[in-house]
Protein backbone atom coordinates (compact mmCIF):
# COMPACT_ATOMS: atom_id res chain seq x y z
CA UNK A 1 0.00 0.00 0.00
CA UNK A 2 3.27 2.38 0.89
CA UNK A 3 4.71 1.47 -2.60
CA UNK A 4 1.38 2.69 -4.51
CA UNK A 5 0.85 5.47 -2.32
CA UNK A 6 4.67 6.35 -3.84
CA UNK A 7 3.74 5.87 -7.16
CA UNK A 8 0.68 7.49 -7.37
CA UNK A 9 1.58 10.85 -5.27
CA UNK A 10 4.77 11.02 -7.61
CA UNK A 11 3.41 10.00 -10.74
CA UNK A 12 4.31 12.76 -12.98
CA UNK A 13 6.40 15.04 -10.36
CA UNK A 14 10.00 16.04 -9.92
CA UNK A 15 11.58 13.53 -7.50
CA UNK A 16 15.12 14.26 -5.72
CA UNK A 17 17.13 11.68 -4.37
CA UNK A 18 20.98 10.78 -3.99
CA UNK A 19 22.21 8.22 -6.26
CA UNK A 20 21.97 4.99 -3.59
CA UNK A 21 18.04 5.54 -3.29
CA UNK A 22 18.13 6.14 -7.43
CA UNK A 23 19.98 2.13 -7.81
CA UNK A 24 17.87 0.66 -5.64
CA UNK A 25 14.56 2.09 -7.40
CA UNK A 26 15.69 0.99 -11.00
CA UNK A 27 12.05 2.58 -12.14
CA UNK A 28 12.04 5.46 -10.24
CA UNK A 29 12.16 7.06 -14.20
CA UNK A 30 9.09 5.53 -14.81
CA UNK A 31 5.25 7.13 -15.09
CA UNK A 32 6.65 10.44 -15.91
CA UNK A 33 8.67 11.22 -12.96
CA UNK A 34 11.76 13.51 -13.33
CA UNK A 35 14.53 12.93 -11.53
CA UNK A 36 17.55 14.69 -9.83
CA UNK A 37 20.47 13.06 -8.75
CA UNK A 38 22.19 14.04 -5.92
CA UNK A 39 26.10 12.42 -6.58
CA UNK A 40 29.73 13.19 -7.21
CA UNK A 41 29.85 10.81 -9.99
CA UNK A 42 27.03 11.87 -12.68
CA UNK A 43 28.90 10.08 -15.63
CA UNK A 44 27.61 6.62 -13.80
CA UNK A 45 24.10 8.09 -14.45
CA UNK A 46 22.03 6.49 -17.12
CA UNK A 47 21.71 9.00 -20.50
CA UNK A 48 18.26 10.46 -20.59
CA UNK A 49 18.85 14.01 -20.18
CA UNK A 50 14.61 14.69 -20.28
CA UNK A 51 14.01 11.93 -17.01
CA UNK A 52 17.28 11.91 -15.11
CA UNK A 53 19.21 14.75 -14.32
CA UNK A 54 22.56 15.54 -12.09
CA UNK A 55 22.95 17.65 -9.30
CA UNK A 56 26.62 17.68 -6.66
CA UNK A 57 24.64 18.99 -4.04
CA UNK A 58 20.99 19.65 -2.62
CA UNK A 59 20.88 23.12 -2.86
CA UNK A 60 22.04 22.59 -6.41
CA UNK A 61 19.54 19.63 -6.83
CA UNK A 62 16.79 22.48 -5.43
CA UNK A 63 18.06 25.01 -8.13
CA UNK A 64 17.38 22.86 -10.71
CA UNK A 65 14.26 21.60 -10.01
CA UNK A 66 13.41 25.37 -9.93
CA UNK A 67 13.88 25.80 -13.72
CA UNK A 68 11.61 22.52 -14.61
CA UNK A 69 7.96 23.00 -13.80
CA UNK A 70 5.83 20.89 -11.89
CA UNK A 71 5.44 19.71 -8.38
CA UNK A 72 8.63 18.66 -6.30
CA UNK A 73 9.40 15.43 -3.75
CA UNK A 74 12.42 14.62 -1.99
CA UNK A 75 12.78 10.57 -2.02
CA UNK A 76 15.89 10.15 -0.01
CA UNK A 77 18.44 8.94 0.94
CA UNK A 78 19.06 9.95 4.93
CA UNK A 79 21.62 12.40 4.09
CA UNK A 80 18.82 13.55 1.21
CA UNK A 81 16.11 13.67 3.85
CA UNK A 82 17.57 15.28 6.54
CA UNK A 83 18.90 18.42 4.21
CA UNK A 84 15.38 18.64 3.20
CA UNK A 85 13.52 18.41 6.26
CA UNK A 86 15.81 21.31 7.61
CA UNK A 87 15.23 23.56 4.43
CA UNK A 88 13.45 26.37 5.58
CA UNK A 89 11.10 25.65 2.24
CA UNK A 90 9.84 22.62 2.88
CA UNK A 91 6.72 22.97 3.05
CA UNK A 92 5.16 19.44 3.63
CA UNK A 93 6.17 15.66 4.77
CA UNK A 94 4.10 12.74 3.80
CA UNK A 95 5.64 10.14 5.95
CA UNK A 96 4.51 6.00 6.25
CA UNK A 97 5.92 5.07 9.79
CA UNK A 98 5.94 1.37 9.91
CA UNK A 99 5.46 0.38 13.87
CA UNK A 100 8.20 -2.42 14.15
CA UNK A 101 11.79 -2.59 15.35
CA UNK A 102 14.21 -2.91 12.72
CA UNK A 103 18.29 -3.05 12.16
CA UNK A 104 20.45 -1.07 9.28
CA UNK A 105 22.58 1.31 9.24
CA UNK A 106 20.58 4.33 7.26
CA UNK A 107 17.41 6.26 9.13
CA UNK A 108 14.82 8.54 8.50
CA UNK A 109 16.16 12.12 10.07
CA UNK A 110 13.84 12.82 13.81
CA UNK A 111 11.28 15.06 12.65
CA UNK A 112 9.73 15.97 15.76
CA UNK A 113 11.88 17.98 17.55
CA UNK A 114 10.89 20.47 14.39
CA UNK A 115 8.33 22.70 13.68
CA UNK A 116 5.87 20.63 11.54
CA UNK A 117 2.85 19.94 12.56
CA UNK A 118 0.42 16.85 12.28
CA UNK A 119 -2.21 17.36 9.78
CA UNK A 120 -3.76 14.41 9.05
CA UNK A 121 -3.38 10.90 10.05
CA UNK A 122 -3.91 7.56 8.41
CA UNK A 123 -3.86 4.39 10.68
CA UNK A 124 -3.26 1.13 8.10
CA UNK A 125 -2.53 -2.62 8.66
CA UNK A 126 -1.27 -5.65 6.31
CA UNK A 127 -0.59 -9.47 7.20
CA UNK A 128 2.80 -8.09 8.57
CA UNK A 129 2.77 -4.72 9.81
CA UNK A 130 1.05 -2.02 11.03
CA UNK A 131 1.74 1.15 9.79
CA UNK A 132 1.10 4.95 9.64
CA UNK A 133 0.47 7.48 6.67
CA UNK A 134 1.39 10.86 8.56
CA UNK A 135 1.13 14.33 6.64
CA UNK A 136 2.54 17.27 8.64
CA UNK A 137 2.96 20.88 7.26
CA UNK A 138 4.65 24.24 8.38
CA UNK A 139 2.92 26.95 8.89
CA UNK A 140 3.15 29.74 6.24
CA UNK A 141 5.40 32.23 8.63
CA UNK A 142 7.79 29.33 9.29
CA UNK A 143 8.25 28.20 5.13
CA UNK A 144 9.15 31.79 4.10
CA UNK A 145 11.22 32.22 6.65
Amino acid sequence: EDMAFFKTETAGKISIMGRASFEAWPLIAGDGRRCIVVTSHPADLPAAPDRVRAAATFPAALALAETIPGELYVCGGQRIFEEAIAHPQAARLLLTVVHIEAEGDRFFPEWRNRDWRETARRDRADANFRYTFFTFERSRQQVRD
